[in-house]
């Protein structure tokens, strides 16, 4: 069912100065895995080297107990990465190392370039060769061949010259380096743990090792964690920040503070704005396991309906479900949800989610409830209509596949197969996440990009980078 879902591109971490620096990482990756499930990697500095370890799958996959012995080091940088495009391979894991004429530095990317293939284009010109198909690569091209007199001053270069959403966590021998990019796009995050420094995607990979949140990165922010402590710097224009609204509607972890909001908190006051736009008379409120349980709670709460959990979700489903004979792929949506019918049974039933992208998971689901002996079915969306692609880190499907953009709320709700469906407004969106100064995108509801598209739309559609002669390209 999640292949009807939005993904997030990845999620990084860092520590600095901690004498089990690649473990705390390990578990700070462990609890950004949501953000993340292809790949994962750390790299650790001992003995003024840094030292790279990455492979495939899940973080509980790639890292063993040898593994991690192998990354000793106090000061380490970590990465999980999404892709969805063509083969996912090893050379476009995170973090990338290279070693260049300023040193060593290893690089973990949460964002989107819109301007990569521009530069990789102008890059490959000039002789440059590419080992990956990852925009991320571009940012370390730049920065090997920067001119800048040190390190810090290379990095702003190289950095000062792509557009796009970018939450960039580096390693080098010296310092641990955060940069946010000036719009905020991504979420990133400072904390202590002891005398040691985090920077992560979410505050609940904190939680996890024990550490406590500072404060966010800003955006726009380069911070550079040394032995000589916390240096920050704000190299580019200031423009007004344009945080991702769907971190709070969807990718962030419920227990997480993003943009220095409770996620939980947003996320029910989505459901409750939602009941107060659009209640209907019921009898029980279902939410669509595991995106909609806090915005079903919500909704409870404000119609006076009951929640009940009457679906419920496999969690023990692999990344691969194997589909043998075409008679039986109804069943991809059946193993991993289930209906309780004597919840359901009978009932006039409020289906509570928190977005539909094509809708033909959606309309699985209201059939599943339905034969569940369902007498209505209600479909509510905590947020509003999706109607154009993301290009700042989320893998979002064509605008010709976006249900909303193809079809009215009417045709949606018949081709849902439900009593009636309505998504929060936009005004209720922007007043749940507190959104009162403007600071948030809304690009995907509102076709309104805060920085320009990319000028070949196509070929960055799923958000990928093509390798000449290269057939299986995979996202960031």
């Amino acid at each position: 069912m999640d292949e009807d879902k939005f993904k997030d591109e990845c999620g990084v971490f860092g520590i600095f100065d901690h004498v089990d620096a690649a473990h705390m990482t390990y578990l700070g990756l462990y609890a950004l895995q949501h953000r993340g499930q292809e790949s994962a990697g750390i790299a650790a500095v001992h003995e003024g080297r840094v030292k790279l370890s990455r492979g495939m799958g899940y973080v509980s996959d790639v890292f063993g107990e040898e593994a991690l012995h192998g990354l000793p080091g106090h000061s380490a940088i970590g990465h999980v990465r999404y892709s969805t495009f063509g083969d996912s391979r090893i050379v476009n894991a995170q973090p990338i190392l290279i070693d260049c004429s300023h040193g060593q530095i290893a690089l973990c990317h949460n964002g989107n370039l819109v301007n990569a293939g521009e530069l990789r284009e102008s890059i490959v010109r000039q002789g440059a060769i590419f080992q990956t198909n990852s925009d991320t690569e571009v940012v370390l091209h730049l920065y090997a061949r920067s001119t800048a007199a040190t390190a810090e001053d290379a990095i702003v270069e190289s950095v000062s010259q792509v557009a796009g959403a970018f939450s960039l966590v580096m390693l080098t021998p010296d310092n641990l380096i955060a940069v946010r990019d000036p719009h905020g796009f991504r979420p990133l995050a400072l904390g202590r743990l002891g005398d040691a420094y985090v920077v992560c995607s979410e505050t609940c990979a904190m939680d996890l090792i024990g550490a406590k949140y500072e404060r966010d990165i800003e955006p726009g922010e380069v911070l550079v964690i040394g032995r000589d402590g916390v240096r920050s710097y704000k190299p580019f224009p200031k423009v007004t920040p344009a945080h991702c609204v769907f971190e709070h509607v969807y990718f962030a972890r419920p227990d997480s503070y993003v943009f220095g909001r409770s996620v939980n908190e947003a996320r029910t006051n989505l459901g409750r704005l939602l009941a107060r736009e659009s209640g209907v008379e019921a009898d029980v409120v279902v939410p669509v396991p595991d995106s909609g349980l806090c915005a079903a709670a919500g909704y409870a709460e404000a119609s006076g309906v009951p929640l009940r959990m009457g679906l419920i979700r496999n969690h023990y489903v692999g990344r691969t479900f194997i589909h043998p004979q075409q008679s039986i792929r109804g069943f991809k949506v059946k193993i991993k949800l289930n209906t309780v019918r004597n919840i359901i049974d009978g009932q006039r039933v409020v289906l509570v989610d928190d977005s539909i992208v094509r809708g033909t998971t959606s309309r699985k689901i209201v059939g599943m409830v339905r034969a569940a002996g369902a007498r209505e079915v209600h479909m509510r969306i905590s947020c509003p209509p999706t109607v154009s692609p993301c290009y700042y880190g989320i893998d979002t499907p064509h605008r010709d596949e976006l249900i909303a953009a193809q079809h009215d709320l009417d045709e949606i709700r018949d081709f849902l197969g439900a009593d009636s469906l309505a998504y929060l407004s936009l005004d209720g969106l922007q007043s749940a996440v507190g959104a009162g100064n403007g600071n948030y995108c809304y690009a995907c509801y509102t076709r309104e990009y805060r920085v320009p598209p990319p000028s070949d739309k196509a070929a960055y559609m799923q958000m990928v980078l093509k390798l000449p002669g290269d057939g299986q390209p995979v996202q960031s």
